[in-house]
């Protein structure tokens, strides 16, 4: 039986992140919860299906949101959605799964309990990448857009690095505030304000 005292990562009022590492690259699995209501919305069904199904059931899962369509972020899919949870993923990334219940779309609200997560298309590492921002509280969960020390990898089909770092700029640093915490799609945390400095570096450095 899954422990979630182990995976819980961040909680605030009202809200908790549950957070999990899977497959042969590390990728993070973050489940959102309404501590109000109970439901919960799973990020990213990347890998290793049978701890994200007990941890899904454990947190009343009520459905799936891909923050792109790579493989190791997809992996899990089919098990979920055998298991009944329904899969969104945008349109632009649709054709990396074999299969997804919903097509998730720009600027439009998710509510998980009485929580809101705001949607943000930040293409560039795919073209379709899709971030996610918690209403009313300074969580992005940037997907693999934006890392501590630098921005998701452009080298793979449909990746583009002057695209992602536009990204970065206009839907990132020049909306959300300073102390916004990031939650990759790899490797730790950062937060807006860490990173933002080091903008034009990145530009310079080329990746």
């Amino acid at each position: 039986m899954i422990d979630l005292t182990s995976t819980l990562h961040h909680a605030d009022s009202g809200f908790e992140i549950h957070k999990v590492v899977v497959g042969p690259v590390d990728n993070n699995v973050f489940v959102l919860r309404c501590t109000e209501t109970g439901e919960s919305l799973l990020i990213d069904a990347a890998n290793e299906h049978e701890q994200l199904l007990e941890l899904a059931k454990a947190l009343n899962v009520r459905r799936i949101v891909e923050t792109h369509g790579h493989w190791d972020h997809i992996a899990a899919i089919p098990a979920m959605r055998d298991a009944g949870y329904s899969v969104g993923v945008t349109q632009e990334d649709s054709s990396m799964l074999d299969s997804y219940d919903e097509i998730l779309e720009d600027d439009t609200i998710i509510e998980v309990g009485r929580l809101k997560l705001r949607t943000i298309h930040a293409p560039g590492h795919t073209p379709g990448s899709m971030s996610f921002k918690l209403e009313g509280a300074p969580i992005l969960f940037s997907g693999d857009t934006l890392f501590p020390g630098g921005a998701g990898a452009t080298k793979f089909p449909g990746g583009d690095f002057s695209q992602i770092m536009t990204s970065i700029d206009e839907r990132f640093y020049r909306v959300l505030s300073n102390d916004h915490l990031v939650l990759p799609g790899h490797g730790d945390d950062t937060t807006i304000g860490t990173e933002k400095p080091h903008f034009d570096e990145w530009v310079a450095r080329g990746w």
